[in-house]
């Protein structure tokens, strides 16, 4: 007879749907995530079921578990050979539904993973690496002025008679051809959804992304990204492998008088331009009611922000953008916070009404500024920040999605 302590509930990484983005092991407070050149995996010796990888993991993909005899539990080294998951079979001989942890989880940092209340009900892992989506491009735009070191493009993707619905403030995956260094095909790179969910053509069946070219790492040497590379250089007509969607808590709510406050940087503005272009349709149509958006937008320069153009073409009454610029020529260096503290007086009052909602999107080394930001406004319209960021968090109204 098997006793309880001989069996455990294994944590898993689905590699199908792992994007690589070293969230999960940055996270991990006992250290039991490692990862090689390709697959990021979890050690059963020492992992303590804390769930603390599991809320920042922006694809779901931390989120698998398999009820196994501990002495028969799946190695680190057979986990790095894995290009899918094992398939688990009933006692039939049928394939068995892929367990979910059934455990509270606590939220981490100030962020919230849950939606909106009113948000629309999210689909997500249609189509994996084994077996993605086909789309067609049939356009690929640079966003921002040329000549500058942030070559940016704004790509759309013709999904066919495929389904494939998105929401704003989901992404996909991409899969670049070819194969990598050890003959195994491309794991998918993770973009958001830069379109409304009616598409980036109202009512087609196509949706867009805002892509960077990636041509050095973090530490400044050259380095040509795989995928961003590939999606720069597109042509239309040529087709691309999709996966996806990904994404059930970064959405925007569907209540008529909700507000927008959206934060961003760089290609953080992809799910910030879908929510805006899903406002302004619905107000085209006299959907939309009295909900307020506010725009926080920073670039080294104005002409390295995209879209910078089409964004002076909004109506004042229909959005409040706020630029911050870190390197204009003879001009004091400025971030999108502090940005927010000359605009805290409307924040104040905003943050005061429950049918707000914070967005943030951009590079990492935004979010604790951004997040103290707020702490002074609130404490500056007389609030204590540490419940009403609590009932932001809770009530799925801050969200956060650094990288």
């Amino acid at each position: 007879m098997t006793a309880p302590a001989d069996v455990i509930q294994q944590h898993l990484i689905d590699p199908e749907i792992c994007i690589r983005c070293n969230t999960c092991e940055a996270t991990c407070p006992e250290s039991a995530i490692t990862h090689d050149s390709r697959n990021y995996v979890v050690d059963a010796s020492i992992c303590n079921l804390c769930m603390a990888c599991v809320p920042p993991c922006p694809t779901g993909s931390i989120d698998n578990w398999r009820t196994v005899l501990r002495a028969k539990a799946y190695s680190v080294k057979e986990q790095l050979q894995w290009d899918e998951l094992p398939v688990v079979l009933n006692e039939e001989g049928l394939t068995a539904p892929v367990e979910k942890h059934q455990a509270m989880i606590e939220p981490v940092g100030w962020g919230s993973i849950v939606p909106p209340a009113s948000a629309e009900q999210a689909h997500v892992h249609l189509f994996k690496v084994q077996s993605p989506a086909v789309a067609s491009v049939v356009g690929n735009f640079r966003v921002n002025d040329a000549g500058t070191d942030n070559e940016t493009h704004h790509i759309v993707l013709d999904m066919g008679t495929t389904r494939f619905p998105v929401l704003e403030g989901q992404s996909i995956g991409v899969i670049a051809p070819g194969v990598d260094a050890n003959a195994k095909v491309h794991y998918a790179r993770q973009y958001s959804i830069a379109s409304a969910r009616d598409g980036e053509r109202a009512g087609y069946n196509n949706l867009s992304l805002t892509v960077k070219r990636v041509k050095e790492n973090h530490q400044g040497e050259t380095f040509n990204g795989v995928c961003s590379n590939y999606l720069c250089d597109l042509k239309v007509g040529d087709q691309v492998q999709v996966t996806g969607p990904f994404g059930s808590s970064f959405l925007m709510p569907n209540h008529p008088h909700s507000h927008l406050v959206m934060i961003c940087t760089g290609t953080g503005s992809a799910p910030m331009r879908a929510m805006t272009e899903w406002r302004r349709r619905l107000r085209v149509k006299g959907q939309f009611e009295s909900g307020k958006l506010m725009l926080f937008f920073g670039a080294r320069t104005q002409e390295e922000l995209p879209y910078f153009g089409p964004l002076q073409k909004l109506s004042k009454d229909f959005i409040d953008i706020n630029f911050a610029f870190s390197r204009t020529k003879g001009q004091e260096k400025k971030y999108v916070q502090d940005v927010m503290l000359v605009r805290s007086a409307d924040l104040g009052v905003l943050l005061k009404d429950p049918l707000t909602h914070f967005y943030v999107c951009g590079l990492k080394s935004m979010e604790d500024g951004v997040m103290a930001a707020l702490q002074t406004i609130a404490q500056q319209a007389g609030l204590d920040w540490p419940i009403i960021g609590k009932a932001l968090q809770i009530e799925g109204r801050l969200h956060l999605e650094t990288y």
